[in-house]
């Protein structure tokens, strides 16, 4: 028997443990075998589109769209919430659910669009990976895309091996997007005045092109791929009787709020840091190069080398979920999967496009996590209807109160989308 597969069992034991009321560690320790689906869900959440979105957000307008940040991110807690709940509740995942209760065309419909949010997710992921070698290394954005692919498939290799050394990998790349992030905060000294009104009052300073960013932020903050693939992840990871899923129900909230909590700072942290960079002082970052360019001579050569190896650990550890997600939507719409080589090469196509064609990465970047806000009601919306169906949920069904809440924030998800094209045409 491996360390690896050991590893597995020794975290679902612990699990097991904590549910049966058997001695164990308290506090934090008590929590850390429930530790890792939401971790995993949380790098969507700060992905290169989120660098994108975030720092063109914040050197064009200061700090007006941080309240478009948090609250995406408190939507993100409760939709992940939701699509934890529903895995463990039903042990089933949300794609397994609508092909199961939906009519055969709307299912093969789902697929397609499912796919196309997949693709723009691998553009925005594996063009951030690339442009971050880029950066660093001086190499050819096609060399780098070459790169990001290799190392993308030896990170997925291990899924093979069980699922809580994936787990603790990405949750290393998440750990050098923050603390990249927190140094970068500490060196750009943003003023926090600002920052509280940004936070607190929603405003879009009277700017077309702040609505537009404000849905980008949306798009790259509440991912519609990995909605799909929280349920998948929470299924059956730790099996626990009926009796005790409440419990299990509840750890795995405390995971979501810990986990896209730490994404919702990291995504703050972008903002700020570019409103305190760059708008502050006049200077332009309309693009990820600009950005690192700029930074090496106001916050010195380690903050803009900081700046990459974050952009790195993005890229890298948001393409290795997206190919977990894309796997997990076609199995469980169409009911069949490919090699996830295929698949990652498939779906990296549209980045090789981009490089070819030497189209702008910055703003590729954006416009694709424009379309991605536009596929969050697909995923959504059968989300609420199913955790909200007793029959399948039993007592893990929603709560009068949750149940408002989530149509609340669907209903604003699809009318800031369709503000966007009121104000695009």
């Amino acid at each position: 028997m491996s360390y690896v597969t050991t590893l597995d069992q020794r975290t679902a034991h612990a699990a097991q443990l904590v549910l049966s009321g058997g001695p164990g560690r308290g506090g934090m320790r008590r929590l850390l075998p429930f530790i890792g689906p939401a971790v995993v869900a949380s790098v969507a959440y700060v992905d290169p589109g989120n660098f994108a979105t975030n720092i063109q957000a914040g050197a064009q307008h200061g700090y007006t769209l941080l309240w478009v940040v948090l609250w995406a991110n408190l939507a993100a807690i409760l939709v992940q919430g939701l699509s934890a709940k529903l895995g463990i509740a039903t042990g089933r995942n949300l794609p397994e659910l609508i092909r199961e209760r939906f009519p055969r065309k709307l299912v093969w419909f789902y697929w397609v669009q499912a796919e196309i949010v997949a693709m723009m997710t691998d553009l925005a992921e594996f063009l951030g990976a690339a442009l971050a070698l880029n950066l660093l290394f001086g190499l050819p954005m096609g060399v780098s895309v070459l790169a990001a692919f290799v190392i993308v498939m030896g990170i997925l290799m291990l899924e093979r091996r069980g699922f809580r050394p994936l787990e603790l990998v990405v949750a290393a790349l998440v750990a050098v997007i923050a603390l990249g992030y927190g140094l970068q905060l500490a060196l750009s000294r943003p003023a926090l005045l600002p920052i509280v009104q940004g936070t607190l009052l929603p405003s879009f300073g009277g700017s077309p092109d702040a609505v537009y960013l404000a849905v980008g932020i949306l798009g790259a903050t509440v991912m519609p791929h990995v909605i799909y693939l929280h349920s998948s992840l929470t299924q059956r990871r730790i099996q626990a009787p009926v009796q005790r899923r409440a419990l299990l129900v509840r750890f795995a909230w405390k995971d979501v709020m810990l986990a896209m909590g730490l994404a919702g700072l990291i995504n703050m942290a972008m903002l700020a840091v570019a409103a305190a960079t760059f708008h502050q002082k006049g200077l332009a970052a309309d693009d990820l190069s600009e950005a690192y360019r700029t930074l090496a001579p106001v916050l010195g050569a380690g903050a803009a080398t900081v700046f990459a190896l974050a952009l790195l650990a993005s890229g890298i550890s948001s393409s290795v979920v997206g190919t977990m997600a894309g796997q997990v939507v076609m199995q469980g719409l169409v009911g069949f999967t490919v090699p996830l080589w295929v698949r990652r090469l498939v779906t990296s196509l549209p980045a090789v496009v981009v490089v070819m064609l030497g189209i702008d990465p910055t703003r590729t970047l954006v416009f694709s996590q424009v379309v991605l806000s536009f596929g969050i009601p697909f995923a959504l919306v059968p989300l609420l209807l199913f955790t909200s169906n007793r029959e399948l949920m039993g007592e893990q069904v929603n709560r009068p109160a949750l149940r408002r809440l989530g149509w609340a924030v669907a209903v604003l998800i699809v009318g800031l989308n369709v503000l966007l094209l009121v104000k695009l045409l």
